[in-house]
């Protein structure tokens, strides 16, 4: 068995779409997909998954358990909402949507600090592989920005 197929196999059990490509590129171009493929895998877990609701109701409950701390005013602001007709799933909408901005941003940002300030214009900062000690690797996990709609686990890719 090649190595891509190896790892057309891993990259189908791991749920990845077009599992060939993603193996092809790593064998082929030396492309670190396996390790790009379960940050950006690992990443969507922190998104609010597509329809799903209990999100809104556990910010809540968190909100009347614990007024004081932060983020508590998120679910007094879906209470306020919710209390007013807003639909729930029209709320999933706007904070999946906002929350996959985010998380493109910081993939860009890993590869592109983008730093205006000329004081501080040598500071960078990238996300590596490590060994299975954790100790990093000289190989970066780049281009992130350009496979976060590819790896949505809702399959919409925010339409």
């Amino acid at each position: 068995m090649t190595d891509v197929e190896q790892l057309t196999r891993l990259f189908r059990d791991l749920g990845a779409d077009d599992p060939e490509l993603w193996a092809k590129s790593q064998v082929e171009e030396g492309i670190n997909q396996l390790h790009r493929y379960m940050f950006l895998r690992q990443a969507w877990k922190l998104v609010v998954p597509d329809h799903d609701q209990s999100w809104i109701d556990s910010s809540i409950a968190y909100s009347d358990a614990r007024p004081d701390e932060p983020h508590a005013g998120v679910g007094a602001a879906l209470r306020t909402l919710i209390a007013a007709g807003a639909d729930r799933q029209l709320l999933g909408e706007v904070v999946r949507g906002m929350q996959a901005e985010l998380l493109f941003g910081l993939c860009y940002l890993l590869d592109d600090p983008s730093i205006e300030e000329p004081e501080a214009a040598h500071i960078g900062w990238r996300l590596v592989e490590t060994d299975e000690d954790y100790m990093p690797t000289d190989r970066p996990i780049g281009g992130l920005h350009e496979s976060v709609a590819e790896t949505d686990p809702g399959r919409r890719q925010m339409a």
